[in-house]
């Protein structure tokens, strides 16, 4: 019979430092993830302040610094369709202290800029939380004679060399939403115009100054414009009509098929954030979203609370870009 020895450890006093130094390293991440946020978070936007994208991130900061009870900043980093404060998030440390709140240009760049892009648009960023979606308003100058989408269809037919299209950026939800109806109105092969700006306010000024003929853009920054008559609504893209413009038909009431279009907002952080900060983030923006008075806020201003969780937004931004992905390839929509 084999007899074994029984060894007495012991440890010298470096040995216990030693041991203590390996129990802090180990303990502190988890300390720091049970702490977050202990320090100031920033929201990167990715586009100038006062459009869509930047209104819905700062009521939603706003609120996210009640829930977290630390501060939360908003940096906007416009430019590149919203590719340069994109690219400054995927490369953020995953600590949970840089967050992103994009529209859903985050998910049609990749489709578009396939050769140039310097990031994935999915395996580069921990989806959190959908956030809100909301219709477009289709809306022309008011030197345009049209008062009906058909009547603009007519008009541009009879004189496509007078008709021209705005676009807020190249990619944006207005850009294929107008591409989809260029395309639906048996328009595309009369190459109208669409002028690509950087952000909502210079093509709004432009819509109202008759430089652009139409643009379909959401109901934050062109709704204001509408209803002081700078502008014509000739209909809105949502499935109904829009409480905030109750006399504006749909696309599809406008016999326009099953058009259906709208802009969502997202809240993103860069991939592989530890998974309690995800949570936390998540159930922030669970109980924001499904507040009765942040449902006021984004109904006022024609958006719809429309929270999605870390998973089920994930799988939504798969087929929201399958779907893109369709329209791009109907309208031949390619960068020049």
């Amino acid at each position: 019979m084999m007899r074994l020895k029984r060894r007495t450890f012991t440890f010298t006093q470096t040995g216990l430092a030693l041991l203590g130094l390996a129990g802090i390293a180990y303990t502190a991440p988890l300390m720091a993830q049970t702490n977050y946020p202990s320090r100031p978070v920033t929201i990167v936007v990715p586009h100038p302040a006062g459009g869509s994208v930047d209104g819905v991130a700062r009521i939603f900061a706003e609120k996210l610094r009640e829930e977290l009870k630390e501060s939360v900043v908003v940096d906007n980093r416009p430019g590149a369709s919203g590719m340069i404060g994109a690219d400054t998030v995927a490369r953020a440390a995953p600590d949970g202290y840089t967050l992103y709140v994009n529209a859903s240009i985050h998910s049609i760049n990749p489709l578009l800029y396939k050769k140039s892009i310097k990031f994935d648009a999915v395996k580069d960023f921990t989806a959190i939380s959908q956030l809100a979606q909301g219709a477009l308003i289709f809306s022309v100058n008011l030197k345009v004679p049209a008062s009906t989408v058909q009547e603009l269809i007519k008009e541009i037919k009879a004189s496509p060399k007078a008709y021209s299209f705005g676009s807020t950026g190249f990619g944006a939800a207005g850009h294929l939403g107008t591409a989809q109806f260029l395309h639906e109105a048996g328009l595309s092969s009369l190459q109208i115009p669409v002028v690509l700006y950087k952000g909502a306010a210079p093509a709004l000024q432009d819509l109202i100054g008759g430089q652009i003929s139409a643009l379909m853009d959401p109901m934050l920054s062109s709704l204001p414009l509408v209803k002081t008559g700078k502008l014509r609504a000739l209909a809105v893209t949502g499935r109904e009509r829009s409480p905030l413009l109750p006399d504006v038909p749909t696309m599809r009431e406008s016999h326009l098929g099953d058009f259906e279009f709208y802009s969502w907002y997202g809240l993103w952080a860069p991939a592989n954030i530890p998974e309690p900060v995800r949570m936390k983030l998540e159930a922030a923006a669970a109980k924001i979203m499904q507040s009765a008075d942040m449902k006021k806020y984004l109904n006022e201003r024609g958006f719809d609370p429309a929270y999605k969780n870390s998973s089920d937004f994930a799988k939504y931004i798969g087929v929201e870009m399958t779907r893109y992905q369709a329209i791009i390839d109907k309208a031949n929509i390619t960068i020049d």
